[in-house]
């Protein structure tokens, strides 16, 4: 995907004639990817309306986690940010499509902030975690700063963004809690 530590896992699928069999999770083969092996919680979350925009979020240390992400239902444009203090790519993003149909997941390190836009109808969203949910080390930044040069699919008219995600600081506000570490993957955090 162009920034260090962020990738998509690729579910390995077995099929035939009478449906589709593949694994969300296994230890091996998330650690053989480099991904994060240890999780705490997983959650999922559903919209009813096409172009809902959530993020962009993190959560600061020393609760920062690993997320991978996954969608349920529907599909999502799924965009990161790297906020990681040092890093040559800091303020770049990165986006990827996700769909329910496809079982791909996203995995995404500390030291960027996550967001994406629905672009169906009724999507839901999983999210597995390293560290648990504490809305007291939530941060973020806007959605919509230009100068991270997002081009999301619903243009500058979402159908629903959520208050608090109005509520973020554009990048040049941000004050960053993360330090680039070369070759971190956010293997355990």
């Amino acid at each position: 995907m162009g920034l260090e530590g962020l990738f998509v896992i690729e579910p390995d699928v077995s099929a035939d004639g009478h449906g589709r069999y593949s694994y969300y999770y296994d230890e091996r083969g998330f650690a053989a990817a480099g991904a994060a092996s240890h999780y705490v919680q997983e959650h999922a979350s559903f919209y009813p309306l096409r172009h809902t925009v959530r993020g962009l979020h993190f959560q600061k240390p020393p609760h920062a986690q690993t997320k991978v992400v996954r969608v349920a239902r529907g599909r999502i444009h799924d965009v990161c940010v790297d906020v990681r203090i040092g890093s040559p790519t800091y303020g770049h993003h990165a986006s990827v499509e996700l769909a329910a149909g496809d079982w791909r997941q996203l995995h995404v390190p500390p030291g960027f902030a996550h967001g994406f836009c629905t672009l169906e109808p009724d999507c839901e969203v999983a999210f597995r975690l390293t560290d648990y949910n504490d809305r007291a080390h939530a941060g973020g930044l806007r959605w919509d700063d230009p100068a991270l040069g997002i081009h999301w699919p619903c243009g500058d008219a979402p159908a629903f963004v959520f208050a608090a995600d109005h509520g973020w600081p554009l990048l040049a506000g941000l004050d960053s809690p993360f330090a680039y570490q070369p070759d971190n993957k956010g293997s355990d955090q």
